[in-house]
């Protein structure tokens, strides 16, 4: 595959691809996990929950494929395995553990101010350190999705 020749040295874009391979990984499992909520979530208010845990994923879902699409627009391959992104993300699954809704809300909202903490340092690095604004204004873009998502689900918990 020919490289891209887009005012970032060779070195700057595998650090982008990098940076974006862990965004990719913390969505995809965050996506899983909210899918998993959403089939399991019961008892009063279920299709509330049940519908806001629908349009969570659908929006981590479209960031995934936003983000896969940027590490190929920068020549890279993107990762695609579960065990890829069980092993680059910064967050932990639960396993053989299905929480009451209350416990759901709360581990979505943890994992969620999670990746907003991880995204405002890499907005940081690709803007002032790799001089890559492109994926600076992508990762803005991401950390807002994720600060109304983080914020939705604070609602339920107040």
């Amino acid at each position: 595959m020919k490289k891209p020749h887009i005012g970032l040295s060779s070195e700057n874009l595998k650090k982008a691809t990098q940076i974006l391979s862990a965004v990719l990984a913390d969505t995809m499992v965050l996506y899983i996990k909210t899918r998993k909520f959403h089939w399991n979530v019961a008892g009063e208010s279920f299709m509330e929950y049940h519908k806001l845990f629908e349009s969570q994923y659908k929006r981590l879902e479209e960031a995934a494929d936003q983000t896969a699409e940027l590490i190929s627009k920068y020549g890279a391959v993107a990762i695609g395995t579960t065990k890829e992104f069980a092993s680059m993300s910064q967050l932990k699954e639960t396993e053989e553990h299905n929480p009451e809704t209350k416990g759901m809300l709360q581990e979505l909202l943890a994992d969620n101010e999670t990746i907003i903490k991880a995204l405002r340092k890499q907005v940081d690095v690709c803007d002032e350190t790799l001089g890559d604004v492109g994926t600076a204004d992508f990762l803005t873009n991401l950390l807002k999705e994720h600060q109304t998502i983080a914020w939705e689900l604070r609602r339920y918990l107040n």
